[in-house]
Order: C-alpha cells, then sequence, then structure tokens
C-alpha cells in the first residue's frame, strides 16, 4: 500500500534538513502513517508502541461507527487487553476532561479515534495521568499531532502545553468518508497559515519577540499545491486529501519547533474563540475549523489592506476598554482578558518608538510581511473550490455580533497582530464597519 507520508515519513525518521539551518529535526511522536488505507494493520501500529499495555479505545458515537469499532475488533482479536468507551457527550472542557478520566481509570494507555474533540481530552486526560496515547484520526484535522490541547475552563479557551502522542495513523479512506463538511473545516484551519504567520511576523519584527521559520519552511512543500487542487479534496481524490493531510500534520507539529501555537494560530483564532466564549444563544454551532476559516477571510482582507499602503500606520496608545468589557463580558473571562491585554498594550513612550520604526522602515517591513501573505483572492478562491464558509453568514451568525468579534477579540490574548496594528492606528473600525455579512 502507498505510503503518502512524504517529509511527515522523514520528520518521524529524523531525517529532513532545515534548510536555513542545515540541521537535521525530529518531532516526539515515534510514529505517523499516512496511507491509503490502515485495515488489517490497526493492531500492529498499535502494540509497535503499546506492546503489553492495557488500552482502552476512546471514541464518540459518530467515530466509532467509522472507525472505533474496527480498531477495537482488530486489538481484541490480537489479544490485546482492550476495553471500549464510546463518550455519549464529547466536550473538550475541563468536565469533559474528567469524564474520560474517570471512564478511563485503571487503564495504561489510550487510543483516541476520532474529531479534535476526543482528542485533545485524550491528550490532556493522559497528561494528567501521566499516560501515553495514540491516535487514529477521522478527518484531517491538525489537532492530532499538536502537543497542546484547547479546553475550556469556565468558558474561557485555553492552550495546554501537554505531550504528544505516541503514534498518529491517518486512514486516508477513512478520511474520504468523512462528511465534506469536515474536509472543507480541515482546510480551512490549516489556511490560515497565512494569517497567523503574517502577525507572529508582525510582532516579531516591532518587539522582537521570538520567531522561529521552520514551519513555514515544511508547510511551504505542499500548501501551493494543496491550494491549487483544493476543488479535488471533496472528490475523494487520494493524492488531494493526502496533501491536505500531511499540511494538518505538520501544522500540529509547529508547536514542536517554536514551543508555542504561535506559528498556527494568532488573531484568526482569537476571533474564532471570541465567537466560542461570547455568542451564547447566537452561536451557530459551527466547528473551530468552519469559524477559523471564515476568520481567516477576514484576517487577510485586514491585512492585505494594511500592506498595500504605502503610509505606514500611526499608532497611538492602546485603549482598553475596561469598563465597557466588564459591563458586557462574562466575569470568569474578563479580567485574564484585560491582564492579557495589559501585557501587550502601548503605552505612550512605546507608540513613539514604534511610529519612528514604522517611519523609518515601512517598505522593508512591507515587504517583509507581504512575501508571507498569500494574495487575497487567491486564498478566497482555494476556499470556495474546498467548499469552505466563507462569510458570517455562510456561518449562520449573527453580522452584528461577528462585528463585535472582530472588533473586540484583540483583547483576548496577549498576542500582538493586525487587529492591534489597526486597533492602535484607528483604522480597524471602519474596516469592521465595511465587513460582508
Amino acid at each position: 500500500m502507498k505510503d503518502h507520508g512524504g517529509v511527515v515519513g522523514e520528520l518521524v525518521r529524523g531525517e529532513w534538513v532545515e534548510p536555513s539551518t542545515g540541521k537535521r529535526c525530529g518531532i516526539p511522536i515515534d510514529n505517523i502513517v499516512i496511507r491509503e488505507t490502515l485495515d488489517g494493520a490497526e493492531a500492529e501500529l498499535v502494540s509497535a508502541l503499546h506492546a503489553g499495555q492495557s488500552l482502552t479505545v476512546v471514541s464518540d458515537p459518530f467515530t466509532h461507527e467509522a472507525l472505533g469499532r474496527r480498531i477495537f475488533d482488530a486489538l481484541r482479536k490480537d489479544g490485546a487487553d482492550v476495553r471500549e468507551f464510546v463518550w455519549q457527550t464529547p466536550s473538550c472542557s475541563d468536565h469533559g476532561v474528567e469524564e474520560v478520566r474517570a471512564g478511563t481509570r485503571g487503564r495504561d494507555a489510550l487510543i483516541a479515534v476520532g474529531s479534535g474533540t476526543v482528542s485533545d481530552t485524550v491528550k490532556y486526560a493522559c497528561w494528567l495521568d501521566d499516560r501515553r496515547y495514540s491516535v487514529f484520526p477521522t478527518s484531517p484535522m491538525n489537532a492530532y499531532t499538536t502537543s497542546t490541547a484547547s479546553v475550556a475552563f469556565d468558558g474561557f479557551k485555553q492552550s495546554i502545553t501537554t505531550r504528544a502522542a505516541k503514534g498518529v495513523f491517518f486512514d486516508l479512506d477513512t478520511l474520504a468518508k468523512c462528511p465534506p463538511r469536515l474536509i472543507s473545516a480541515a482546510f480551512a484551519d490549516v489556511i490560515c497559515r497565512t494569517t497567523a504567520q503574517v502577525d507572529w511576523l508582525l510582532s516579531h519584527l516591532l518587539f522582537d519577540t521570538d520567531y522561529v521559520d521552520t514551519p513555514y519552511a515544511l508547510l511551504a512543500i505542499d500548501e501551493a499545491e494543496m491550494m491549487r487542487r483544493s476543488p479535488d479534496l471533496l472528490t475523494g481524490d487520494f493524492e488531494a486529501l493526502a496533501m491536505l493531510t500531511r499540511v494538518a500534520a505538520i501544522m500540529g507539529l509547529g508547536t514542536t519547533f517554536t514551543d508555542t501555537t504561535h506559528s498556527g494560530s494568532m488573531h484568526e483564532h482569537m476571533i474564532s474563540h471570541y465567537i466560542d466564549m461570547f455568542a451564547g444563544d447566537r452561536h451557530p454551532r459551527s466547528s473551530h475549523g468552519e469559524q477559523v476559516g471564515v476568520t481567516t477571510i477576514t484576517m487577510s482582507q485586514l491585512q492585505n489592506d494594511m500592506l498595500s499602503n504605502e503610509t505606514a500606520p500611526v499608532l497611538e496608545p492602546t485603549t482598553l476598554p475596561e469598563d465597557w468589557l466588564r459591563e458586557h463580558m462574562d466575569p470568569a473571562a474578563v479580567e485574564t482578558m484585560i491582564a492579557e491585554t495589559r501585557a501587550k498594550a502601548i503605552d505612550g513612550p512605546t507608540a513613539l518608538r514604534l511610529n519612528r520604526k514604522l517611519d523609518d522602515e515601512w517598505p522593508i517591513l512591507r515587504e517583509k510581511l507581504t512575501d508571507s501573505l498569500v494574495p487575497f483572492k487567491q486564498l478566497d478562491t482555494a476556499m470556495q473550490g474546498a467548499g469552505c464558509q466563507r462569510t458570517a453568514g455562510d456561518l449562520g451568525l449573527d453580522a452584528d455580533f461577528y462585528r463585535e468579534a472582530v472588533s473586540n477579540a484583540r483583547w483576548i490574548r496577549d498576542r500582538f497582530g493586525m487587529l492591534d496594528m489597526a486597533g492602535d492606528s484607528g483604522r480597524l473600525e471602519s474596516f469592521v464597519t465595511g465587513l460582508p455579512t
């Protein structure tokens, strides 16, 4: 059976050479497999990493039917000490994590089957219990290879550093059969590379914050061709789907090279988090990837607009609307938001220093940032080809609330990006007003 791992396999073997340093790069995951089918190989893959361990296969009702039952049966037939935990009400939250811990107590290792919700919950549960785990994805998302878990505590999402999986095993035949909506969402969730990179690079150029090129060098291997072939993703084309899967795997591995989620999660993710945290009854029940696709479109528009201007923005000290936030936001989240924003807020002296830098270096800064940017029309065309939702209306989200989310998402985390530059230069309000509905 053809191996579709490509550069991912090189990383597993420690053979990939970083172009700018000439150093070989490895990863903490022992094995990542991308094949057209894993049928008949499940037990061998698991036993190579979890020999002699008691196992529980964790899935939800949908992923159990898609793949979980098959894996459980294969392991049981192979003689493994294996149980099933079919999680009826999956939720990647503090309560959900405790539910999985209770349902798998006393087992040596867990085998997660399914979505990012199942994977992240198993990831964090195993971290708390000092257990190991492997994953069989049922959609081509980027959550499976990352060592961080996005968990909601009292409604406030936090990205928690945990431990990477022992193995991640992608069955392309299973992925091709997942709902087209999930494939579109997976594409949307990885195409945010462009906006996340621009935001992170902007922070680095202005404040000399840490910045690492390695994940972007890896993503560049497949990204352009994946975008060109985006319409093929919904036809079951294994080659196109393998490209998306490799890009998703590398997106998740970004934390391995950077020790942070910044390489693939900046202001586009903060807008999505705002929706999840504060939409309440207005929430459209869209998935994370779907939301990130729409917010990536928004951030791409903003970044392209800001960088098309030959005149450098003029920054003012950050005006943090503390009273408004306390009046309108969840009390459990607002003080954390205020503290996060204060950590990156621009004061008077900093504004003067940055404005001198922008005035002197804007052409150079623009060029560096634009080199990392995908032109908006190209991005929008690729997302349309992949069937992605592209506006707040596509999500079923109230237009006024979406404008609120774009206006206020910058207060969620201490991550400086284009929302901050636009907001502190007085350009964000007019941009938000003109957002399509």
